[in-house]
């Protein structure tokens, strides 16, 4: 060999180290996040989110990439979105606060891994077959909703005992949230003698239409029920609520924030970061079906003193002292 040729090979073993060395680095792992609402909507979940993945040593950009999914409160959109995640080949998929989502997501796949976040019964529903051994390609967290759905109705008829009519809000495009809800507070109704008027929103139009019923049947009050429709229409249902003088309680803080009277229900903040924690262990190498889904207990109250001031209410000292936030 001369030493032209030498130099010439040289060189080339000098390009060709470094782009060895780098196709020999593993992948950066891809998880897809399937969003039922907006990421301005729900900002403070994806921080806590964050913070989860950052307590079981992920950071996006560093180690691990996320690719959103956002619905913006169109269920019908979910099926396809979770469909991209899949053609995406993401390593997991993420489907928290939302059932619609979560059974989007496992009828997009069974060899995906999927973390759920919902406030319903999982197993009646069909996401596992069981919570301490949910099987498959799927596991979570719930968090409370179904359960306090009665406690919304004895917060609200706590707030205004002078009502004796009362209306539930529900999105019939989402049976799965929408019959469980149904059937319990109109159980809570009677044990309350309160006499429960159902109405059903899925769109914009819908909405309008369920006040000026309500104020038909000259409602007291309305419980919303939880749904990503409505969680997407927060402002509006606020608004509508304070014109239309009817004292309204709904499940997220956000509602209350916005100019709703009351919000009671899960912490999902504290779900969102479970779930993200449970996402890293998936990433580090653990099967969904050893991981028995997590059932939440904690529970938050918020209540809006310049909201019940428009309305004519004095908020009892003993209702104040439970709240979590007041917001004057």
């Amino acid at each position: 060999m001369n030493k032209r040729e030498f130099i010439t090979l040289l060189g080339g073993a000098v390009v060709t180290w470094p782009l060895a060395a780098r196709a020999q680095q593993p992948a950066m792992p891809v998880v897809g996040f399937l969003g039922s609402a907006s990421p301005d909507r729900w900002a403070s979940r994806i921080r806590a989110f964050h913070e989860g993945l950052s307590e079981i040593g992920y950071s996006e950009g560093r180690n691990v990439a996320v690719e959103y999914r956002w619905a913006e409160g169109q269920n019908d959109r979910l099926g396809q979105l979770a469909a991209e995640l899949v053609a995406r080949q993401v390593a997991v998929i993420v489907a928290p606060g939302s059932t619609p989502a979560a059974l989007a997501a496992k009828r997009a796949t069974a060899t995906i891994p999927i973390v759920f976040e919902v406030a319903s019964d999982p197993v009646e529903i069909g996401l596992v077959g069981s919570l301490a051994r949910p099987g498959g390609n799927i596991t979570g967290l719930t968090s409370l909703n179904e359960e306090v759905q009665p406690k919304r109705l004895e917060l609200l008829h706590e707030l205004v005992p002078s009502a004796s009519v009362v209306g539930l809000l529900v999105n019939p495009r989402n049976p799965a949230l929408a019959e469980p809800t149904t059937k319990r507070l109109d159980a809570a109704a009677r044990s309350l003698r309160l006499k429960m008027h159902v109405l059903h929103a899925s769109g914009d139009r819908d909405l309008d239409a369920v006040f000026a019923t309500l104020l038909q049947v000259r409602a007291g009050g309305l419980v919303v029920g939880a749904d990503p429709f409505f969680t997407s229409r927060l402002e509006q249902l606020a608004t509508l609520a304070l014109r239309h003088a009817v004292p309204t309680v709904y499940q997220f803080r956000e509602f209350t924030a916005a100019g709703g009277l009351m919000s009671y229900g899960g912490s999902l903040t504290e779900t969102f970061r479970a779930a993200a924690v449970y996402t890293g262990r998936i990433l580090k190498g653990d099967k969904p079906a050893d991981l028995p889904v997590q059932q939440s207990t904690k529970v938050e109250l918020f209540l809006n003193l310049n909201t019940a001031k428009a309305l004519g209410l004095e908020v009892p000292r003993t209702l104040i002292a439970r709240a979590d936030e007041v917001i004057e």
